[in-house]
C-alpha cells in the first residue's frame, strides 16, 4: 500500500466508524428509554428504522470499499457478491423512503388545526409501523431483481463487458435489460424524492408563515422561544436537505459511470458520498433532539453518581 491507498483506507475505515457508532448509539438510546418504562415518540419509531437502515448501508457499502482500497479486491464469490449489491439497494431504498416519512410526518404534525391535513393528525402515527412494514417489504422483494438478474463473469464464456466494483464484478446486461431496470428500481425512489421535497416545501412555508406571525406580534420586553415542534422540523428539513444533495451527487457520479469507463477514483468517490448521509444524519438527530441529549444527561449522571459511590 502506498501512501495515498493508506490515507483513503483511514478515511473510509474511519467514516464507516463513525457512522456505525453514531447510528449504533441512536438506536441504543431509543431502546433504553424503551426499556426505561418512558413511553416513545412516534417518530422515534421511523428513527430506530433510519438508523437501521444507516447501518446496513455502511456495512455493505463501506467495509467491501475499505477492503479494496487496502488492496483485498475481488474477495467475494458469485452469492457474496449478490447479497452485497442486494442488501446495498435495499438500504438505499430504504433511507429514501423513510427520510420521505419522516418529512411526511413532520409536515402533518405541525399542519393548522384548520387545515385539510388536520385529520390525519390523531391517526398519523398509527399509521407508520404498518406503513414501515410496508416499506421494507417493498424493497425487499422488488431488489430481488438485482441477484437474478447478475450474471458472474467467471463462468461465461463470450463476456463482452463486465462490471468492476472492486470487491467484486459481474456480467452487464443488455441495454434492454438495463435500462428496464434502472426503471423499475429508480421509479419508487423518484416517487419518494417527490413527496419528500412536496412535504418539505410544505414546512418551509409553514415556518416561514410562523416566522412572519410571530415577527408582526412580537413585543421587545417579550422574548420567544422557538417551540419544540420549530426545533425538530429544521431538524428534519436539514436531514432531508443533506439528504437530496448526497443522493443526488450520488445519481451523478452513477449516470457518469454507466457512459464513462469506470476509474478506481470514480468508485472511492461514489462510495465516499454513498456513506456521508448515514454518518452526518445519525449526528444531526442526537445533537439537536432535546429528548436525545436529555436522556444522555440522565445517562451520564447515573453513572457518574454510581462512580462516587463505588468511591466511597
Amino acid at each position: 500500500m502506498n501512501s495515498d491507498d493508506i490515507i483513503l483506507s483511514t478515511v473510509f475505515f474511519s467514516q464507516v466508524g463513525i457512522g456505525f457508532i453514531g447510528n449504533f448509539f441512536l438506536i441504543s438510546l431509543c431502546i433504553f428509554i424503551f426499556l426505561g418504562g418512558h413511553k416513545l415518540r412516534p417518530i422515534d419509531t421511523i428513527l430506530i428504522q433510519l438508523a437501521l437502515a444507516n447501518c446496513l448501508a455502511l456495512l455493505c457499502k463501506g467495509i467491501p470499499q475499505t477492503m479494496v482500497v487496502m488492496g483485498i479486491k475481488n474477495f467475494l464469490d458469485i452469492i457474496g457478491c449478490r447479497v452485497t449489491l442486494y442488501f446495498q439497494r435495499v438500504a438505499r431504498s430504504l433511507s429514501v423512503s423513510l427520510t420521505c416519512l419522516l418529512s411526511a410526518f413532520q409536515a402533518i404534525t405541525i399542519s393548522p388545526n384548520k387545515s385539510s391535513l388536520a385529520n390525519l393528525k390523531a391517526k398519523a402515527p398509527k399509521y407508520i409501523i404498518p406503513f414501515s412494514l410496508l416499506c421494507w417489504t417493498f424493497h425487499l422483494l422488488l431488489h430481488v431483481l438485482i441477484p437474478i438478474g447478475m450474471v458472474y463473469p467467471k463462468y461465461n464464456k463470450n463476456i463482452t463487458e463486465i462490471q468492476h466494483y472492486g470487491y467484486c464484478s459481474h456480467l452487464v446486461p443488455s441495454r434492454f435489460r438495463a435500462f428496464l431496470y434502472a426503471f423499475v428500481l429508480s421509479f419508487p425512489d423518484a416517487v419518494f424524492m417527490g413527496f419528500m421535497l412536496f412535504s418539505s416545501g410544505y414546512m418551509m412555508f409553514l415556518l416561514y408563515r410562523h416566522h412572519k406571525q410571530a415577527k408582526q406580534i412580537h413585543i421587545t420586553c417579550i422574548t420567544t422561544r422557538a417551540s419544540p415542534e420549530t426545533k425538530a422540523t429544521k431538524t428534519i428539513l436539514i436531514i432531508v436537505s443533506t439528504f437530496v444533495s448526497f443522493y443526488s451527487l450520488d445519481c451523478f457520479f452513477v449516470a457518469y459511470m454507466s457512459f464513462v469507463k469506470i476509474s478506481p477514483e470514480l468508485m472511492h468517490t461514489s462510495a465516499f458520498v454513498v456513506s456521508c448521509f448515514p454518518v452526518i444524519s445519525s449526528y444531526t438527530l442526537i445533537f439537536s433532539d432535546s429528548q436525545i441529549l436529555k436522556f444522555c444527561c440522565i445517562i451520564w449522571r447515573s453513572k457518574s453518581s454510581h462512580f462516587d459511590t463505588l468511591k466511597v
